[in-house]
């Protein structure tokens, strides 16, 4: 194979089809495979033929590293010249060239290289990094506007290299990662350290990356302390006149968004404010988004008492406006989204203030009294990772009933789906898919025999990407079927030629879920802990399929097959939806909007009563710091079953030193004289003595904290491997066991990743390490059962009959 794809490679380079991304890319395919020489030859072939290419130093410095690297520094030498001399501006080979001529001896002409560097940077100061910096995030911002996402997160990562402590430049370099599906998103480089990115992480992108409510929740937070801060102005003494003024039962309620138009907040929310009983409410819509005359917006006017353009207005302006419309409920729905005026809350310019439905989560802040929910987005439990007091509606997200769709009729072939397999959708944005939900989707196709996932389209290169990762977890690219992007009525016509929605985890499926509800589409999800990856649940119990709600990842694919083999179970769903769709409470708005004027005279009583809550925001930094911590990129966290007990031995270990003060969520008074956690060895004891018992998630919650504590133990990461190998993760599985190798390299973690191999279908090297077992234990009846599977399974009957004996009377005679 890579005899051919050299071959490929050399002739385009010949025919100068070859550009300078291609040979970049299948350098590194061949690197794993071939020699330096080969690799030098196919620099040297594309240099010769390409002697104008603007990237040429950038490959000559690419050339010289290979040579570099193979010893010939001679030759490197003259490569990194060759770039210099193209472009005596390109910084790079300078610090290499100096590199090497210090390894030929030649110290002094090094440091004259390197002087040669310095001078060509110029003086950094204060001033110029500021201005550099600036103009790097102003070019980003432009790039990541027109989706330009390659080059802006290049930009923006050189502006993180000379200051890394950019908080709103992390926000987005991170997002544009997400967005890309660049996996692992948060990648430490140079001085940009993990702590870096996850610490300066937006709000919504944390929610789309780990199920991790307690870090949520602190991120959220400092965020509030240190880009909102402190207002210079505050509105509190007006509050008290309300009292004198208001009318005694009909609530003067203001909705603020930017998303009152052509936007899933537009839509979710059209038929609340017109269903409002207006002898229960005053209706205030204040619009901070961009002028959108769209037909959404026009018919949200046309439902609102009073239509408020905030938009020309200063978040002073706007506040005092709010002061004078004597609004006495002010509802957030945007929390940190985008055009979001959170700064105009922090002033308090009405004396109850509410979170919902614009953001997944908790806002951590002082000014936001109450959040509302349901009880399965917040079950009582949870209440502990919010700082709002928690307000609960039948079923959390409003729908519009009113929604129009098209009646062009819809056919598979229409969409490039083919119309006797089982198609699998999910229309949420890709930002939302994590390298798990990934690998869970291309097991559900492994196991589904021609059937296709069905997602939505996002630019060329991410589409690209995706369809590459099917192919390298051995699923054909032309299964992986991209629907473009379509007007609403006509997307949510196309929703019936899917079986079913299959959601994302952490961040689930909100709007998308509904929209597929509402057409009849079954959705199945798989709940954590946090509430973006809790809201997909509460709208399928709201639409009384609460038996596709599943809480582990091995539930979720092991129901997805089994639906996906099963044509006549999902059109059952489907009548279901259908019959329940006038009657269910997830499309009730009428109960939904009756139940939210209920909590808003609720709060009114609060505040008559003095005792509106007050948000706990002690320890908050400390929370940030554990859950900074705690992070593992190939670690899901919404799979670990000791989620709480993580973070309290890392709030005991802070304790002992710190006497930390008790706060209202895990460390109270009772905790703190809680024993510390188990000792590792006790904690990998029982993780294995749950696998033994098939107690899968167990193992794997005391596993994760094994890891945690030691990740380079050899021992704990080979029983990390056996574990995620029983719960059907063979790659994490062979991650695991390969780590556990270079920790220790003893032939019984080789067995383990012989299994894991084996399980990936590789069974050429699982074979070749099972022999190397035998060779050291010549009885092991894991490697012999191991070798005559591998043998059944590539039809060679004698081999795999004679192993097979050999390991009954290995476990007999062991």
């Amino acid at each position: 194979m890579s005899s051919e794809l050299l071959s490929m490679a050399l002739n385009r380079a010949k025919e100068r089809t070859l550009s300078a991304g291609e040979l970049l890319h299948f350098a590194g395919q061949l690197a794993a495979t071939s020699k330096a020489e080969t690799l030098s030859l196919l620099y040297r072939t594309w240099i010769e033929n390409n002697p104008a290419d603007p990237l040429l130093p950038a490959i000559h410095f690419n050339h010289a590293v290979i040579l570099s690297g193979s010893g010939d520094l001679a030759g490197a030498r003259t490569a990194l010249e060759e770039a210099i001399k193209v472009n005596p501006d390109f910084i790079p080979p300078y610090i290499n060239l100096g590199n090497v001529l210090e390894r030929l001896g030649n110290a002094g002409e090094a440091v004259q290289t390197w002087y040669q560097a310095a001078n060509r940077l110029g003086l950094v100061t204060g001033d110029t990094a500021n201005y550099k910096t600036t103009a790097l995030k102003q070019i980003g911002r432009v790039l990541e506007r027109f989706q330009v996402d390659e080059k802006a997160e290049e930009v923006l990562k050189l502006s993180l290299e000379i200051n890394p402590h950019q908080a709103d430049v992390v926000q987005h370099y991170v997002s544009l990662r997400q967005r890309q599906c660049k996996w692992p998103v948060i990648v430490p480089s140079g001085v940009i350290t993990k702590e870096h990115l996850l610490k300066g992480i937006s709000a919504l992108s944390l929610a789309a990356y780990t199920d991790d409510p307690l870090l949520q929740m602190a991120n959220a937070a400092i965020y509030t302390k240190q880009s909102i801060g402190r207002p210079a102005r505050l509105y509190n003494q007006h509050h008290a006149e309300l009292l004198k003024t208001a009318s005694p039962k009909r609530r003067r309620i203001g909705y603020v968004s930017s998303d009152l138009r052509e936007h899933a907040v537009g839509f979710l929310t059209a038929e609340v404010y017109e269903l409002h009983n207006r002898e229960n409410a005053e209706v205030f819509l204040y619009y901070c988004g961009h002028h959108s005359p769209d037909y959404m917006q026009q018919r949200i006017k046309a439902a609102a008492d009073h239509w408020i353009d905030l938009g020309p207005m200063t978040d002073e302006q706007a506040a005092e406006r709010i002061v004078a419309d004597q609004i006495e409920i002010l509802v957030d729905v945007n929390g940190y989204t985008n055009a979001g005026r959170t700064k105009l809350f922090a002033m308090r310019p009405a004396p109850i203030i509410v979170n919902w439905l614009g953001f997944p989560g908790t806002l951590g802040n002082p000014s936001h009294h109450y959040i509302v929910a349901d009880d399965f987005i917040i079950p009582k439990d949870n209440e502990i990772y919010y700082t709002e007091k928690v307000l609960r509606l039948p079923c959390y997200q409003p729908n519009d009933r009113k929604r129009p769709i098209s009646d062009r009729p819809q056919k598979r072939s229409d969409a490039g789906l083919p119309d006797d397999a089982t198609v699998f959708c999910c229309f949420n944005g890709v930002h939302k898919i994590t390298p798990f939900t990934w690998r869970r989707w291309m097991t559900i196709l492994h196991n589904v025999p021609g059937s296709v996932l069905w997602l939505l389209d996002s630019i060329e290169s991410v589409s690209n990407r995706l369809r590459d990762m099917a192919e390298q977890h051995g699923i054909a690219r032309d299964r992986i079927i991209f629907a473009p992007k379509a007007k609403n009525p006509d997307h949510l016509a196309r929703y019936v030629l899917a079986d079913l929605f299959l959601d994302t985890s952490p961040y689930g499926a909100h709007t998308t879920s509904s929209d597929a509800l509402w057409m009849g589409v079954p959705v199945l999800t798989l709940a954590g802990r946090s509430f973006a990856s809790r809201v997909c649940g509460s709208l399928v119990k709201s639409a009384d399929l609460e038996e596709l709600i599943v809480y582990t990842p091995e539930d979720y694919v092991r129901l997805a097959i089994e639906l996906g083999l099963n044509k006549q179970k999902l059109q059952t769903y489907r009548e279901r939806l259908s019959a329940a769709r006038q009657s269910c409470v997830l499309f009730d708005m009428p109960l939904l909007v009756s139940s939210l004027e209920r909590l808003y005279a609720e709060m009114w009583e609060d505040f008559k009563a003095g005792r509106l809550p007050r948000p706990d925001l002690s320890n908050i930094d400390i929370y940030n710091d554990i859950g900074v911590d705690l992070d593992k990129n190939d670690v899901e966290l919404l799979a670990a079953s000791n989620y709480n007990d993580l973070y309290l031995q890392k709030l005991a270990e802070r304790d002992r030193f710190e006497m930390l003060r008790p706060d209202a969520r895990l460390w109270t008074d009772a905790t703190a004289k809680r024993p510390m956690p188990k000792d590792i060895g006790h904690l990998q004891a029982l993780a294995e003595r749950a696998l033994d018992r098939g107690q899968v998630e167990q193992a794997r919650g005391y596993i994760t904290e094994c890891l945690d504590r030691e990740p380079k133990n050899a021992a704990i990461l080979d029983v990390a491997a056996r574990i995620m190998l029983r719960a059907g993760q063979a790659d994490l599985a062979e991650h695991y066991a390969r780590r556990a190798i270079a920790e220790q390299p003893i032939v019984v973690y080789g067995l383990t990743l012989a299994e894991a191999m084996k399980a990936r279908g590789q069974l050429t090297g699982a074979e070749t390490f099972f022999r190397s077992v035998l060779e050291r234990i010549p009885n092991d009846r894991r490697a012999l059962l191991g070798l005559a599977q591998i043998y059944e399974q590539t039809g060679r009957a004698d081999l795999a009959k004679e192993y097979h004996f050999m390991a009954l009377e290995a476990g007999l005679n062991g």
